[in-house]
């Protein structure tokens, strides 16, 4: 009986291995470095995480319109969205590490270096930071760069190829042929040629060891030697690794890396969520009501249309954009307000100091500067919360400001026309909406509200500061970015009924919608078909200035084949929403809606 040799691995295929098993283990690094550093943010708080700190300064640094394309893009996915390209860098750069690091373990460790520094700056970059907050990523840079050391160089020793010796043996071979022995084997030191003992069958000649023994001969039938000891299955002995480190060695510290990050990242997170949890906090607030409560808004607000939005955004459906990663958690024992800069009487305010003032309601449409023509980022609710104007006149205004800045728990600043805040409009520090506690994604515990401007500009969400300044001396956070100073809500209107690219029946066809105007209010809203005349569709009632206004229109005799159905607003001014299509940035989109329906 015969044992086959297999055959060795071809040159090509062995450093495909290699280069991916230095590939796995910078990923496995960088596994282990991310974990070390959500876990050490679980005491310094959630958004001094590697990964998020570096998120938020990447935000800060996004040239505008980049930012504009990404809303456009992924809307309120976007954060999600840079998260994920984040994660996906740092997978490119791991890999990169791992193949660096398999040539000189020195340079794959510095990338890990170089993405702490990366994080350590981009903690230390937001408003407010401590020295504290650089721990998270120090604490990955350092775990990341020593993994990567330790697995390169394992997998170095596992895969540098090493000839084993055979200096003073030479294993016979099989066969009558005459064979060599090794020096101080009986009859060979004078070169004896030893020939095939009797009895045995074939012809076989038995090795002898250093010791005198005879070495068992694999197959004697067949006259085969078994391989050399330590000589690896292809019995070449070349691939024997240097060390004596084997491949089970590598894979096992690349696993326990990997076991590591997950097991600290998804730790680290869960000890964070915990430690950082206001969810009890917020549920034990207890909202007065308002000293004059509004009456509820009336059902005639809202036509009976399929498909046409609630005229009362629920708060689970309210839009959200900010730059915010992670959610700030304040905890309102712990929150204040400040009201400083030009006043004559800075005011502390604490959230039960807040609760304590008589509380008004505003029923008010609040939208976002980035929403596009007919776009989803506007919504409508009752507010609830102290008055601005009246903590601004308790202050004591100085002559000379006109500008409010009100600044963010994560370093976001807003800044508003001080003269619109004092001209009687209901301005107010929000602590509820929708007849509960803000929620923690709108602001929690405090937020401002100013009617007529974008949330850019008139909405602080998580405010713990006011600050009255003038245009002048300090521009806000968007306005260093280029948006107009101001952000006054332009006039919009928007088709829902039906839904761009319906199906619908030839006949009569129900078209409804929506505009706004806030502080300014809806006074007419037109349709035409196809280029048409301009026909006016019928208004729901009138909830007020601050609220948007639904509308419908009854298109009578529909002919099959497609249609193109354009909308259009006229504000309680006068004036007439612009066809003009202008994007966004720098003041808000305008333009008239339109969607296109085929009737069958």
């Amino acid at each position: 009986m015969s044992t086959q040799t297999p055959t060795p691995r071809s040159p090509v295929r062995r450093r495909t291995v290699r280069l991916a098993a230095a590939a796995a283990t910078g990923l496995a690094a960088a596994a282990a470095a991310v974990g070390a550093g959500e876990l050490v943010a679980a005491f310094t708080g959630p958004e001094t995480a590697p990964v998020y700190a570096v998120g938020s300064a990447t935000i800060d640094l996004t040239p505008t319109p980049l930012k504009e394309y990404a809303v456009r893009t992924f809307g309120t996915n976007d954060k999600p969205a840079l998260l994920a390209g984040i994660h996906l860098t740092m997978a490119l750069l791991a890999v990169l590490a791992g193949l660096l690091a398999h040539r000189r373990p020195t340079l794959g460790a510095a990338v890990f270096v170089l993405f702490g520094g990366i994080g350590v700056w981009a903690a230390l970059s937001r408003p407010g930071a401590t020295p504290a907050d650089a721990a998270p990523a120090l604490a990955a840079g350092l775990v990341g760069a020593a993994a990567m050391l330790v697995l390169a160089r394992l997998l170095r020793r596992a895969t540098t190829p090493r000839a084993v010796g055979t200096a003073a043996t030479e294993v016979p071979t099989a066969g009558p042929a005459a064979t060599t022995l090794p020096a101080g084997t009986p009859g060979a030191a004078g070169g004896d040629r030893v020939g095939p003992p009797a009895g045995r069958a074939g012809g076989e000649v038995p090795a002898v060891d250093r010791a005198g023994g005879e070495v068992p001969a694999a197959g004697r039938a067949g006259g085969e030697v078994a391989p050399q000891a330590g000589a690896e299955a292809a019995g070449t002995g070349r691939d024997r690794p240097a060390g004596g480190t084997s491949r089970r060695t590598v894979l096992l510290a690349t696993g326990g890396a990997l076991a590591f990050g997950a097991v600290a990242g998804f730790g680290g997170r869960a000890l964070s969520d915990r430690r950082y949890d206001i969810g009890a906090a917020r549920a034990s607030v207890r909202i007065p009501p308002a000293a004059d409560p509004l009456p509820p808004l009336p059902a005639a607000l809202h036509p009976a249309v399929p498909g046409l939005s609630a005229f009362t955004t629920p708060n689970a459906d309210f839009y959200r954009v900010d730059t915010a990663l992670t959610l700030p958690r304040i905890d309102p024992g712990h929150w204040s307000l400040r009201i400083r800069g030009m006043v004559d009487h800075p005011l502390l305010l604490t959230f039960d100091d807040l609760l304590r003032l008589p509380l008004e309601e505003l029923d008010h449409t609040l939208s976002c500067v980035s929403n596009e023509v007919g776009g989803p980022y506007v919504g409508t609710t009752r507010w609830l919360g102290a008055s601005l104007p009246a903590l601004l006149r308790r202050a004591g205004v100085r002559p000379g400001a006109d500008q409010l800045v009100g600044r963010s728990q994560d370093g976001m600043t807003i800044g508003t026309p001080l003269e619109s805040v004092l001209d009687g409009r209901p301005a107010l520090l929000a602590v509820a909406m929708d007849g509960e506690a803000l929620p923690v994604a709108h602001g929690f515990p405090c937020r401002s509200v100013v009617p007529g401007f974008y949330g850019y500009t008139s909405a602080t969400k998580w405010l713990v500061d006011l600050d009255v300044t003038t245009f002048a001396a300090y521009d806000p956070y968007w306005v260093r970015r280029g948006w107009d100073r101001r952000g006054e809500v332009r006039t919009a209107s928007r088709i829902e009924v039906p839904a761009p690219f319906a199906r619908v029946p030839a006949g009569d066809v129900t078209l409804a919608g929506t505009a706004w105007a806030t502080h300014r209010g809806i006074a007419a809203v037109e349709v035409r078909i196809d280029a048409g005349p301009w026909q006016p569709a019928q208004l729901a009632a009138d909830g007020g200035p601050d609220l948007w206004r639904q509308w419908t229109h009854t298109w009578t005799g529909a002919t099959p084949g497609p249609h193109r159905i354009e909308v259009r607003a006229t504000d309680a001014s006068g004036a007439v929403q612009t066809e003009q299509r202008t994007a966004p940035f720098p003041a808000g989109a305008t333009g008239w809606h339109s969607t296109v329906v085929t009737v069958t």
